[in-house]
């Protein structure tokens, strides 16, 4: 894979990065661990080296994994993004949600990103991954109750530091952006993206276009739903919370899947790729996206989604697509 730069930042990347929220189980119904290393380790062996992760997924056992799965390979060969700011050991910060972790317990989540707090979660971070820096650190939703430029005036001296190379936010708005930056050098916005949930094109992307950030869209399949296997009155495992989502709805796969199998198969079976590969393919070709991140639980995932950058789509095609893709209407 060709590495891009993030932002205006040292960090290359892969334009394809393996998203490790599945393999951590938690909102996922749960998750093999075996298989999880598995898939990562494959995952770095087929050249996606750069890895998404949080301390919240699994509560932990996603950084976790990543560190198993990585160790004893040479830390300059890999990239680690990883996150703070979901707070479940306190009750410092804002409300979020309330959830169960792996295990059934409930669970109260809090945003906080504190100075102190995000100097304890960073170090929590390095253990479990067993490294001592992270090469993107993102602050993973905003916090109400902390001052942005107390949370990016901290991130300004990790990187002095050493201990962080570069800085991100996922989920920022546009307004939210333009004041971290007044404190930090951001080189990333992670935020959802897929065929069927465009709404940052209309704000985040300009933006970060304009302001020489990187777009790391997250859940371009969709969780699922774009590589055309979930059908209607599809059997979820128990904790998923896809279940009930609007994408989810029986109306909304129906029409989901009428886009892919009309248009989005003929193009795949034109360049002898799945459903799945044109839309990560097609993501990848989008404006500002640099990592696009393609989650898995397994090392066949993996495989499929590496697969997705071995064709190019022409631009008739990307026409076709987006042609299609204006026409669609999911119920709310």
């Amino acid at each position: 894979m060709e590495y891009k730069f993030l932002g205006k930042s040292a960090v290359k990347v892969t334009p394809l990065a393996f998203g490790a929220w599945a393999v951590g189980g938690w909102m996922w119904g749960g998750a093999e661990e075996n298989a999880a290393i598995r898939a990562i380790r494959a995952s770095y062996d087929l050249g996606m080296t750069t890895i998404d992760t949080a301390p919240v997924y699994g509560f932990g056992i996603s950084e976790e994994l990543v560190g198993k799965a990585l160790s004893g390979i040479s830390r300059d060969k890999y990239q680690i993004l990883t996150k703070f700011g979901l707070n479940w050991e306190t009750e410092q910060g804002e409300y979020f949600f309330d959830t169960k972790d792996n295990s059934g317990k409930p669970v109260k989540i809090y945003r906080y990103a504190g100075r102190e707090k995000i100097i304890q979660e960073l170090e929590a971070s390095l253990r479990r991954l067993k490294t001592d820096y992270i090469d993107l650190l993102q602050i993973h939703w905003s916090d109400a109750t902390t001052p942005i430029a107390e949370t990016m005036e901290t991130l300004a001296h990790l990187i002095t530091d050493g201990k962080i190379r570069a800085a991100g936010v996922c989920n920022y708005n546009s307004k939210q952006v333009d004041e971290a930056l007044q404190s930090v050098q951001l080189v990333s916005n992670q935020v959802p993206y897929s065929m069927v949930n465009r709404g940052i094109e209309i704000e985040i992307v300009p933006q970060a276009i304009s302001k020489g950030m990187s777009i790391i869209p997250y859940s371009p399949l969709q969780r699922g739903l774009l590589t055309g296997k979930i059908k209607r009155n599809h059997q979820f495992n128990e904790g998923d919370t896809r279940e009930g989502n609007k994408f989810y709805t029986p109306e909304n796969i129906d029409r989901t899947n009428a886009l892919l199998q009309n248009h989005i198969k003929p193009i795949a079976d034109a360049h002898h790729a799945s459903i799945a590969q044109v839309v990560l393919n097609w993501t990848t070709r989008q404006p500002a996206m640099d990592c696009v991140l393609a989650g898995a639980r397994d090392e066949n995932q993996v495989k499929d989604n590496v697969k997705a950058l071995d064709f190019t789509l022409t631009d008739e095609e990307l026409t076709r697509i987006n042609s299609a893709l204006s026409k669609l209407e999911l119920i709310s």
